[in-house]
């Protein structure tokens, strides 16, 4: 411890800086004699005296007391000890004042032959001490309010500050308490924080709410304060203390922020519009005004053209339509409005006119007057709703994003007595500007999700028909989640011979990509199905056809800005000939077909069920089953029978017990199936295609064995017109007679046995003639001077459609012909 200021000694208590430390200090050398053998220039700055004018001389005169030689023999002692020395000692400057310094001594030492001590000196400055004026200004004029409560929390005494806070003067506070004086201030909350504190003797800090005064009664401030206890000598709690700060600056911006986060989870939540704007209405009443409305121009909603106004078009000359699109209120109903969802408004405020749209600055008009003369001329039917319903206070924030002009939003205060604030200018323009923006992304995403709906629902067939070979149903469900767009697909594709193609394919993902890639896969599979292929051969193309496109698809990031960019796909293609009631198919990766014979019978054909689209280097293979009359085969996506629980076997036997309810028409079997079987909410696209077949009887079917001579042509004509006429189409007799004359004759000259002849009335009228070579026929050009070369091209010129088709044991010309009415 130091020395007090009678200069006794005591014990040092700190560490070696407290001795040694004189980077500041005035230091001096001193031999044990009393002589000056060193000193600094922090010395000759404390004391006045040069170096040449005290080394060599007594220390002596630099103190400002006698000597004590007693006192000064115990400092050396100490200093011997190794122990060193401080206190306050006075000593005298060279024009003669005296210095109160705080001095150092240090542990004795030898320099050669005289035992030295390093001495240090820092003067001591005077402390301040706070005089009662300073401290009357301290808490009379301190920008935080001050109060002292007795244990009844009656006011003992405050501060300036308080006063002005709460509108009530000193005199009408002292005595009584703050309940009694600020009931709309949160009173009987602050007392009982009071009341804690004196009981737990825990000061509670920060305490912030809101309320109002006497001194601001129009507009609800907001404050923070502190209590602590006031303690006496003994410990006893006497009293509190509570400081309060006006914060309703920072609580306006705090709350500010609060709300536009608040804004941003809960407006914008789905991509459509209508919804977007009544969620701002919603979000803003009660916490922000009495009575929102949200107008949007007609073309915002629309999915056709832009959609809205360019803010850069210049003046608005035309007065565009506006339609509610969303409105909220308070009161139930919102009998404050004129126009209800849905219905045309034009609502500008006046004296505004549509530029205030273009213009984009929100009109903040803080007490709302029915007797104006514009509101009675220009809007008499509002100023009358505004006398009866008591909106007093509004701002109207025009809603624009991205350049674009999408509405007006309208707020409105009747119930709370407060008019708007110039800050919620701010918050009013910050939600609007944050519901703008999500208006205008549901505005563009509805426009491209239609455009994206109508062109996934253009690729799906619009008319399904299987001829008399078969009845044909079908459902298609697109996932929840890509809005009516998704990769499934569907066909069915009428072939030669009264056969028909079914097709079911599901491409990886959903979206507009998936459902591009899809128009070109199915695009594709129509076209290899008009080449006549088996459904093997037509698979392995369709997969070399995937292989290229995988390769065409560009890499790293372009390829996620490529809408057509290949996903994968699986598929399923049958083909069935009623003539022979059998059904040839083969799978890319896709769940096997469900058949249900006319009995009830559910079975799922084991066909192999070969690589998915794309991968390539695995062969595909086909089976051929026969279907009895009547039997319903079905073809379906994997994401009808998956269900929640991802189980495909439990949903195929679901799907089959379905499917096998007997009395149902296909049409109602392939809903009710669909509906049933998809689960809620849809994670995946489902397709379903049903097919009931009918088998074609002897009665519509004829057909000859060809020997391998001219002169048969002959014969086979007349059975062929005899054939046609018994069928009751005599009119296309002489057209059959030389459409078979030319085939037989071609097969006979060309080919190589066996050679058939075919005649089928399904539809049309078909003539087939088989052989057994695979020499495809060629359509020729015969010169004027060319005696043969001519038969397919009468062929061709004759017949609805022709073309030729391969078999195990050869190939078949067909050729076509439209039936006369009634068939």
């Amino acid at each position: 411890m130091t020395a007090g200021r009678n200069g006794s000694e005591a014990p040092p208590t700190a560490g070696p800086r407290d001795l040694f430390d004189a980077s500041n200090d005035a230091v001096a050398v001193i031999a044990a004699r009393g002589t000056v053998v060193g000193w600094t220039s922090g010395a000759q700055a404390l004391l006045g005296y040069a170096a040449q004018e005290i080394v060599g001389h007594s220390g002596a005169r630099l103190l400002a007391l006698a000597g004590d030689p007693l006192r000064l023999a115990g400092i050396v002692e100490r200093c011997r000890e190794g122990m060193g020395w401080s206190g306050l000692i006075p000593l005298r400057h060279r024009d003669g004042h005296r210095i109160e310094a705080d001095l150092r001594v240090s542990a004795s030492f030898r320099i050669g032959e005289d035992e030295c001590f390093l001495v240090s000196a820092r003067e001591q400055l005077p402390q301040w001490t706070m005089g009662q004026s300073v401290l009357d200004g301290f808490l009379t004029r301190s920008p935080v309010g001050m109060a002292v409560m007795d244990p009844q929390l009656r006011y003992l005494w405050l501060n300036d500050t308080l006063e002005r806070f709460g509108g009530v003067p000193r005199e009408q506070r002292l005595g009584r308490r703050l309940s009694e004086l600020l009931p709309g201030l949160q009173a009987e909350t602050l007392e009982g924080l009071m009341r804690k504190v004196m009981v737990t003797g825990i000061p509670v800090t920060d305490y912030e709410y809101e309320g109002w005064s006497w001194a601001d009664p129009h507009r609800q401030h907001a404050y923070s304060a502190s209590f602590f206890p006031l303690v006496d000598a003994v410990g006893a709690v006497t009293g509190v203390c509570y400081m309060v700060l006006d914060i309703t600056e920072r609580w306006h911006a705090r709350r500010l922020l609060l709300m536009v986060n608040e804004a941003g989870s809960s407006v914008g939540r789905t991509l459509d519009v209508m919804r977007t704007a009544q969620e701002l209405a919603d979000f803003a009443v009660p916490r922000f005004a009495d009575f929102v409305v949200v107008d949007l121009l007609e073309p915002v909603l629309s999915t056709q053209g832009h959609g809205a106004w360019l803010s850069d078009a210049g003046p608005a000359t035309a007065r565009p339509v506006m339609r509610r699109a969303g409105m909220s209120s308070v009161r139930d109903g919102c009998p404050e409005a004129l126009a209800r969802i849905g219905e045309r408004v034009d609502f500008i405020p006046p004296p505004h006119d549509l530029n205030l749209l273009v213009e984009g600055d929100p009109i903040f008009t803080p007490v709302l007057d029915p007797a104006d003369p514009l509101w009675a001329s220009e809007e008499p039917v509002r100023a009358a709703r505004m006398r009866e319903y008591g909106l007093h206070s509004m701002i109207a924030v025009p809603m624009r994003a991205r350049n674009t002009v999408l509405g007006l939003a309208s707020f409105m205060r009747s119930l709370n007595p407060v008019p708007f604030h110039p800050d919620d200018v701010l918050l009013a323009r910050e939600l609007v500007a944050r519901a703008a923006l999500c208006v205008d992304n549901a505005r563009r995403y509805s426009r491209e999700h239609t455009a994206a709906v109508t062109l996934q629902r253009s690729l799906l067939p619009h008319v399904l028909t299987g001829g008399t070979a078969m009845e044909v149903a079908s459902s298609y469900l697109p996932a929840n989640a890509t809005g009516g767009v998704g990769g499934d697909w569907f066909d069915v594709i009428p072939l030669s011979g009264a056969r028909v193609g079914l097709v079911v394919g599901d491409v990886v993902g959903h979206g507009i990509a998936a459902a591009a890639t899809m128009g070109r896969l199915r695009t594709a599979v129509q076209t290899l199905a008009d080449m006549e292929m088996p459904p093997d051969e037509l698979l392995a193309h369709l997969d070399d056809l995937v292989l290229r496109l995988s390769e065409e698809e560009p890499d790293g990031e372009a390829a996620h800005q490529t809408a057509t960019s290949f996903l994968g796909a699986t598929c399923l293609y049958a083909v069935y000939d009623p003539v022979t009631r059998r059904c040839a198919m083969a799978r890319a990766g896709h769940p096997p077909p469900v058949v249900v014979t006319p009995d009830g019978q559910v079975s799922f054909p084991e066909l192999p069920a070969g690589p998915p689209l794309g991968l390539g280097g695995v062969a595909f293979e086909a089976t051929e089953i026969e279907l009895a009359e009547d039997s319903l085969l079905g073809l379906y996506t994997d994401g009808l029978v998956e269900g929640t629980d991802r189980d495909m076997g439990v949903g195929m036997a679901r799907l089959g017990q379905l499917l096998s309810r007997p009395g149902l028409d296909i049409d109602t079997l392939c809903r009710t199936a669909a509906q049933q079987l998809v689960a809620k909410p849809q994670p995946d696209d489902i397709a379903l295609l049903l097919a009931r077949t009918h088998g074609l009887g002897a009665d519509r079917v004829a057909s000859w064995e060809v020997p391998l001579d001219p002169a048969a042509v002959a014969d086979l004509r007349t059975r062929a017109t005899r054939q046609v006429t018994q069928w009751g189409c005599p009119e296309l007799a002489m057209t059959t007679e030389l459409i078979v004359s030319e085939l037989v004759t071609n097969a006979i000259r060309y080919g190589s046995p066996p050679v058939r002849v075919r005649l089928i009335r399904d539809s049309r009228l078909t003539c087939e003639v088989a052989d057994g070579s695979s020499t495809a026929p060629r359509l020729r050009h015969a010169r004027s001077m060319d005696e043969g070369g001519r038969g397919l091209f009468l062929v061709a010129q004759l017949a609805h459609r022709w073309g030729a088709r391969y078999a195990a044991d050869g190939k078949i010309i067909w050729a076509e012909q439209e039936l006369p009415p009634p068939y």
